[in-house]
């Protein structure tokens, strides 16, 4: 059986002084010599944050290797692994398809055993009932705003909201920016075209960022229906 250690530290001060990180690999060393698996290599993140793992090389490194090799992913504790349950639990479902493991130290889980593998799974069952919940409390709060005949929902572009929160009122500037998009649209230009001479004509979008093909096909579409 093999094991893959990751270790992260976030600061510049505990990459220099690699207390933290000679903590962890000590750990991650104990538990494969006891657990009887072989750790075949630890890979190391130093003085980065772990707000993404899509930006942490040793990271992704670590993951590669224990799809590999199957291999249980061995980590101190889960905020070195991810900054949320539910990124953890991410990063567990990509192993388990991969027929790999998770262990975190710090809160005693241990996906190479069935103990281990259900406490995961509740914890998984139980970030899913947060989302639930949010997502229950997001549509009852939109309910509530439509019984009280306030808008839900972004405003067109073309419009701005009225000081009632409810009506809509022109916007010449983005109406004549419409009927830019629709002339280009009759010479055959192609969106991304369209996108590129808005740009070079000053005419920003609804949010102020740069324009995009799917954004001008819906305010066509829109126009056109």
């Amino acid at each position: 059986m093999k094991a893959i250690g990751y270790i992260r530290v976030s600061t510049e001060g505990q990459a220099t002084e690699g207390v933290s990180l000679d903590a962890q690999k000590a750990k991650i060393q104990a538990w494969a010599m006891l657990a009887g698996f072989e750790l075949v290599a630890v890979h190391v993140d130093a003085g980065l944050s772990g707000g993404r793992a899509d930006n942490r090389p040793a990271l992704q490194s670590a993951l590669a290797d224990a799809v590999k090799h199957k291999a249980a992913l061995v980590v101190y504790s889960l905020s070195r692994l991810a900054r949320s349950t539910k990124d953890a639990i991410a990063i567990s479902e990509r192993l388990d398809k991969a027929g790999a493991d998770l262990v975190s130290l710090s809160e005693k889980i241990d996906t190479t055993s069935a103990a281990g593998k259900m406490i995961f799974r509740m914890l998984a069952v139980l970030a899913e009932f947060e989302r639930d919940q949010i997502s229950e409390r997001t549509s009852a709060a939109m309910q509530h705003m439509r019984t009280k005949g306030m808008r839900v929902g972004a405003v067109p572009f073309g419009y701005d909201l009225a000081a009632d929160g409810v009506t809509l009122k022109p916007n010449a500037g983005e109406l004549a920016a419409i009927t830019v998009m629709q002339s280009l649209r009759i010479e055959g230009k192609s969106l991304r075209k369209i996108c590129v001479e808005l740009e070079n004509r000053g005419i920003k979008s609804k949010t102020g960022k740069p324009w995009t093909a799917e954004v001008i096909r819906g305010i066509l579409n829109r126009k056109a229906a």
